[in-house]
């Protein structure tokens, strides 16, 4: 098994996705967006900008 999103509706009724590690542990998850395409948009933004993504050590 490999990483997942996962779309969800929470109790407010905004859509939210959450990433799941092959183990099925959370490792991340967003804000609420108003619509389904718009919370499918924010997983694209995270798959195009993750590989890119800088660390910052602020230890």
């Amino acid at each position: 098994m490999s990483a997942k999103f996962e779309i969800y509706k929470d109790k407010a009724g905004e859509f939210r996705f959450r990433l799941k590690a092959a183990n099925g542990e959370i490792i991340a998850s967003s804000e609420g967006y108003a619509s389904k395409q718009s919370c499918e948009n924010g997983i694209a933004s995270v798959k195009n900008n993750a590989a890119a993504a800088e660390i910052v050590d602020q230890t």
